[in-house]
């Protein structure tokens, strides 16, 4: 029994999954952090475009 416990202490197998997951999550926080600084300009670029494409007519006439 000693052995299994020694030996699970000593395996590093996980080790590599878990700077996996560290680094992801890392990756996801920054594009949230992006996001949140990027969301007020689309807003506002989407405002003017919908206030521009209402503002349109169309002819039927040629």
């Amino acid at each position: 029994m000693k052995y299994l416990v020694s030996r699970f202490l000593g395996s590093e197998t996980g080790a590599v999954t878990l700077d996996w997951v560290i680094l992801s999550a890392g990756i996801i926080g920054l594009a949230l952090a992006s996001m949140g600084v990027v969301i007020g300009g689309t807003q506002d670029l989407t405002g003017d475009v919908d206030g521009n494409l209402s503002n349109q007519t169309a002819t039927t006439s040629f």
